[in-house]
């Protein structure tokens, strides 16, 4: 049976769960250049892992007593089967990772050449002059 060797994972940032303000917790966080891992647990350990380019939305909240001891949540929403949704809990400056998460998907994204279309609407068949009816001079199509 041959030894499979593997490079170490590079890792742009890490930060673990806070209490307080302070990583008293066995809830890990990281962040490498095309996935973002959530690893927790002391004796029983479980992982997960987002790809970057599937992340569709970040979005941050902090509460009053997050903001006094500077931590914040990161909630993350991807088309990831597994974890749609995976919350980044109680971690410091929870602005800039934001930001460098944001940056990491954008590079991903732009790796892969994946951009996905805003869709302007939830109706296809929305009128383009905001009305409901069908206009000829909108076109066959309400275009």
């Amino acid at each position: 049976m041959a030894k499979v060797k593997m490079e170490p994972i590079e890792y742009s940032w890490k930060d673990r769960k806070r209490v307080l303000g302070m990583p008293l917790t066995f809830t890990r966080y990281m962040l490498s250049s095309d996935r973002l891992f959530l690893e927790s647990g002391l004796l029983n350990l479980k992982t997960e892992e987002i790809l970057l380019y599937r992340i569709r939305d970040i979005e941050l909240k902090m509460t009053l007593g997050q903001r006094i001891v500077g931590v914040g949540t990161i909630c993350i929403y991807s088309s990831d089967k597994s974890a749609p949704r995976m919350d980044i809990v109680n971690v410091k400056d929870p602005r800039a990772v934001k930001e460098l998460i944001h940056q990491s998907v954008e590079r991903a994204k732009d790796a892969r050449r994946m951009r996905s279309m805003e869709v302007l609407g939830d109706d296809p068949f929305d009128d383009p002059d905001g009305e409901t009816d069908f206009d000829p001079e909108d076109g066959e199509n309400g275009d």
